[in-house]
């Protein structure tokens, strides 16, 4: 069902806002990350990952979780569709994994911090997890950019279940031009899934659990 265009702005506003607010969030904590590892300031350190811990529960979490339910609701509710074009089902598929390896990644989180404000980190106290804060930092960082940039310059062109929907909604007219681009949305999509199937398989079993 086709939204309003004043229901349609509101839920554009408040995505765009929450995925905003969803990226800035994540580079704050990412420049917190890189104080916790490098600062050799037991206050500055303690406080960082204070300040990471509420952050993550206080603001990345809420952004995260109203960005991929508004970006549903524009999805649902506008012509651009959830599955219609590769830029949307890329974007779609980046948001889910980055939401998922937030949510997996809180315990760590939750677990330096309580060591944070319990006693002073060392600079050997929970290295390895903290290092992996940073990666997972710069990560997520990297994905939510590429998101904002997909939805800037829409690339790629439509989709097989797009273009089908689109040739009957214009009687029988099929865009050739949309078919040949959206060829190469199939194959960068599914690059994307394998890829990071590929980093998530080599971190749970490559010693992530162990952090977990």
């Amino acid at each position: 069902m086709m939204m309003t265009p004043g229901v349609r702005k509101f839920a554009l506003t408040t995505h765009v806002a929450s995925s905003v607010g969803w990226l800035g969030a994540v580079a704050a904590f990412l420049c917190l990350a890189i104080a916790g590892v490098g600062s050799g300031d037991a206050q500055l350190v303690r406080a960082a990952y204070l300040a990471m811990h509420l952050t993550t529960w206080f603001v990345i979490v809420p952004f995260s979780v109203v960005s991929f339910s508004t970006g549903i609701v524009e999805g649902l509710g506008t012509p651009w569709g959830l599955l219609r074009n590769y830029w949307v089902v890329t974007k779609l598929v980046l948001t889910v994994i980055a939401t998922l390896l937030l949510l997996l990644h809180t315990q760590p989180i939750d677990r330096v911090a309580a060591v944070a404000a319990a006693t002073a980190l060392s600079p050997v106290d929970l290295r390895d997890v903290r290092l992996q804060l940073v990666g997972d930092a710069a990560a997520a960082f990297f994905v939510l950019m590429a998101t904002t940039t997909l939805s800037v310059y829409k690339p790629w062109g439509m989709t097989s279940y797009g273009i089908r929907r689109q040739s009957e909604e214009m009687a029988g007219r099929r865009p050739a031009l949309d078919l040949r681009r959206g060829v190469s949305g199939r194959f960068v999509v599914t690059g994307i899934v394998v890829f990071v199937l590929m980093v998530l398989v080599l971190h749970l079993f490559g010693g992530g659990l162990h952090h977990h």
